[in-house]
């Protein structure tokens, strides 16, 4: 059975990094040398939000801690988002050591 693997691109930066099936954004960000913020890791603190600007996700997680408003308006949390597409995401604090 073959494995999907997704493209995640940061805008404002253009960097692009590979999310293997199942992986959240913040792990895969993390595991091609990109830091996302992050405190909690599991969608309470709401220290990564950004914005979806494109592509879907679903979370690993039942409720994250999102307001209805929020999702509409294509707010996510990288750290419980798994991506079911290649997306982009804005998050201007993303950084690299």
């Amino acid at each position: 059975m073959a494995s999907n693997v997704f493209s995640a691109q940061i805008t404002g930066k253009d960097w692009r990094f590979d999310v293997p099936d199942g992986d959240t954004l913040m792990a895969a960000a993390r595991s091609a040398g990109i830091t996302l913020p992050s405190s909690c890791r599991n969608g309470t603190c709401r220290t990564c939000l950004c914005r979806l600007s494109s592509g879907t996700v679903r979370y690993t997680v039942d409720w994250p801690g999102l307001s209805a408003d929020e999702k509409k308006d294509g707010t996510i949390l990288p750290c419980v988002a798994v991506p079911l597409s290649d997306v982009v995401i804005d998050q201007p604090l993303a950084s690299r050591p």
